[in-house]
């Protein structure tokens, strides 16, 4: 989350506001006042990337020893302070904050194609003034401060409440981050990432109780103002006309603030010496036009309640409008305030304990239909009707999806050879929970119904219990949404729209991910001719992220019986390790070449996997590509900066024997990698990115899984146009 405007009106209006600290000397007063607690500092990681990853030939990547020395040495510098670090990621995406992710999604692509413009017209790469965080680095530093010895979680719902409710129940000596919303929460204190001298500790605390003074009002009343100002719940044009009345009869406008800053003040204003004066007496609806956004304005109130705390304008005195009550929390065993709303008869929770790391769905706003659930009603009838591609003989099911009651695309693909079922009815077992949308009427010459399931586990799963474990930990990546939720989300990489020669690693990809769902949500019964669905917010070029793509999994073939996930997960049992390697091989398809993978050593033998699948996928991609990776991996091993400025081929053999392994298994798919000295004649007139001649369309020794399946897929479940991307 983040408040609209408040961190320039922070640098500009409120200078006193920001003090300069030193966090050791800080860490010292701690450990006076609180014999034997060890100074804590909560870290927002996902706003220290940019912090933390310096290079200047950023445009790449690929600087990690670089980038694991300077975390080394961030980790390093607390720790002689005898100061601790506790690390949080985000680990998924609200349903109330999606519509906030889409747009930052959004416009981070238009950051990203001036980046590719900067570089193609002025032939150099770009400054950090247009510095664009690389791909997976995120997912790569959980690892790096894990090896580090460093304690690191993943969050369950809004990673900013999770810090705040952190470093407030464990007495921490602040929180590390750059976000307003940590002036917001009433928790520890807020120091200044961007603003950190790792040589000194010296860096920039915020004060929200100097923030309180300023403006007037009492720290319960920020989470009121965070709201009325705008942030991720409620969006800033809700707002709009009433904070422009609360500037036109505002009495005290400073020169000095600028227009967003006196809005602030104006608004500070109105609830200090308005609503603050009838609070009791008249209900909060009758002072500020709420509206139909009744309900998610609540929300965004209570979305600032820490564990154990109540908002002042959520009670009434007398017929109030929001009543209290305390709803004991199963796992936890402990009270979490909820204020229910008597005219939506909704309740609002004050958010949970992250300890118990229990999820409490938030209250739904009826008309607009926030926080929608999976499980919709099945009374509800909605048409679809099955298309195919000319080009491909692709079918793919278009159905309506109940949330944004737009059409999306239900994807299968040839090598599934599947029909979808007449009739099949919601179904339940100990072990999985099967929610069905409204049911899917068929209107072809089959006569066919097919059925569209969203499948998550059972909350009670024993499996379940241990993916919320490694999520939690950060142990494993988006495993535990797909079988909490069946809905996945990957954000920007830097990718070029333009760029006609190279698809996008969100369909590439897709294939592999299908069979992880196999794997994770377990197949449909024998017979059956549907199977469940996975929500993927995946951003590439063309997608407008209205809606996300429903994505079917694929039947994974692995010899001899396919393993559990308790048995993939926690058995130690000698042979359990080459059923790994069975089922990772056969999520790539590339059981056939296990033999000459097997040779290979580790680290190795997954680069090789995922050459050989990228090849297959990409016939754009040229023998010297294939050499540049390899030559990489292999003469970066071992070597200091120095050594890999003069280093020779010395490692020939192994390069070679990599390079045999890959082209090897590509030949079985009738990939046949040329350099580029043929590559010109042999592409001429291919169309590039998702057009009908730009890479394979399937293999012809007995591997359908392989080729471009994506190809065909289309750009997701968004409506049509009439661009490059209509082919399908």
């Amino acid at each position: 989350m983040g408040v609209r405007g408040l961190q320039g009106f922070v640098g500009s209006t409120c200078p006193h506001i920001c003090t300069v600290v030193n966090i050791q000397e800080l860490a010292e007063n701690h450990r006076t006042k609180y014999p034997g607690c060890t100074p804590t500092i909560v870290v927002d990681a996902m706003c220290c990337l940019r912090y933390w990853y310096t290079p200047e030939s950023w445009i790449c990547g690929g600087q990690w020893r670089e980038y694991f020395s300077a975390l080394r040495d961030f980790v390093a510098a607390f720790t002689s302070a005898g100061i601790k670090l506790i690390f949080f990621f985000d680990g998924m995406v609200e349903p109330g904050k999606r519509d906030e992710w889409v747009k930052r999604r959004l416009k981070n692509n238009r950051e990203i194609s001036k980046i590719f413009h900067y570089i193609k017209s002025k032939r150099e790469q770009p400054g950090r003034n247009m510095f664009f965080i690389p791909s997976g680095l995120a997912i790569f530093t959980r690892f790096a401060l894990k090896s580090l010895g460093q304690e690191t979680f993943c969050s369950l719902q809004e990673a900013d409440y999770e810090v705040a409710s952190y470093g407030l129940q464990h007495n921490c000596l602040g929180i590390l981050g750059e976000d307003t919303d940590y002036l917001i929460y009433d928790t520890c204190p807020y120091f200044s990432i961007g603003d950190l001298c790792l040589e000194t500790l010296e860096t920039i605390m915020l004060c929200r109780e100097k923030l309180c003074e300023s403006l007037g009002l009492h720290v319960a009343d920020l989470p009121l103002l965070a709201c009325l100002l705008g942030n991720d719940i409620t969006p800033e044009g809700m707002f709009e006309s009433f904070r422009y009345k609360c500037l036109s009869s505002y009495a005290s406008v400073k020169e000095n603030a600028g227009k967003k800053g006196n809005i602030i003040l104006a608004v500070s204003d109105y609830i200090s010496r308005v609503l603050r004066l009838y609070q009791g007496e008249k209900k909060i609806e009758d002072m500020l036009p709420l509206g139909p956004n009744k309900a998610l304005f609540y929300k965004g109130v209570a979305a600032y309640l820490l564990p154990g705390q109540t908002s002042p304008w959520l009670v009434q005195k007398s017929k109030g409008i929001i009543t209290e009550k305390q709803v004991v929390n199963p796992e936890s065993k402990q009270e979490v305030p909820m204020c229910l709303d008597p005219e939506s008869k909704q309740e609002v929770p004050a958010r949970t304990n992250p300890e118990s790391m229990q999820e409490v769905p938030m209250c739904t706003d009826p008309e607009s239909n926030q926080e929608a659930s999976m499980c919709t009603d099945p009374e509800s009838k909605q048409e679809a009707s099955m298309c195919t591609d000319p080009e491909s003989n692709q079918e793919a099911s278009m159905c309506t999806d109940p949330e944004s009651k737009q059409e999306v695309s239900i994807y299968t693909y040839p090598e599934v050879k599947q029909k979808l079922p007449s009739e099949t009815g919601a179904e339940y077992n100990p072990e999985v929970l099967v929610c069905t949308p409204p049911e899917v009427k068929q209107e072809d010459a089959m006569d066919m119904e097919p059925e569209i399931k969203q499948v998550t586990m059972d909350s009670d799963s024993e499996i379940l219990k241990v993916a919320r474990m490694h999520h939690v930990h950060s142990e494993s990546y988006l495993v535990y949404n797909i079988m909490s939720t069946g809905e996945i989300e990957c954000s920007n990489t830097l990718e070029d729209e333009l760029d006609q020669a190279l698809p996008s690693q969100a369909f590439i990809y897709r294939p592999v991910r299908q069979r992880v769902y196999a794997l994770l949500l377990g197949d449909w019964k024998d017979g059956a001719r549907s199977g469940p669905v996975v929500k993927e917010w995946f951003v590439y070029p063309g997608n407008s992220l209205k809606h996300p793509d429903l994505v079917r999994p694929l039947q994974v073939t692995i010899q001899g019986r396919k393993p559990s996930l308790e048995v993939l997960w926690l058995s130690q049992e000698p042979a359990v390790q080459a059923r790994r390697l069975d089922t990772l091989l056969a999520c790539f398809n590339l059981s056939s070449s296990r033999e000459d993978l097997q040779a290979v050593e580790s680290p190795l033998r997954a680069l090789c996997c995922l050459l050989i699948y990228i090849f297959v996928q990409v016939d754009t991609l040229s023998l010297e590509d294939l050499h540049a990776f390899i030559a990489q991996a292999l003469c970066l091993q071992g070597k200091s900066t120095s050594q890999l400025m003069n280093v020779q081929r010395s490692w020939l053999t192994k390069f070679h024997n990599l390079k045999a392994v890959v082209c090897k298994a590509c030949s079985k798919e009738n990939r046949r990698i040329v350099g580029r000295t043929h590559w010109n004649s042999h592409y001429t007139g291919r169309l590039g990115r998702q057009g009908s001649s730009s890479h394979r369309t399937g293999s012809t020794h007995g591997h359908p899984g392989h080729g471009q399946p994506w190809r065909d897929q289309g750009p997701g479940g968004r409506q049509y146009e009439h661009d490059q991307w209509r082919r399908y």
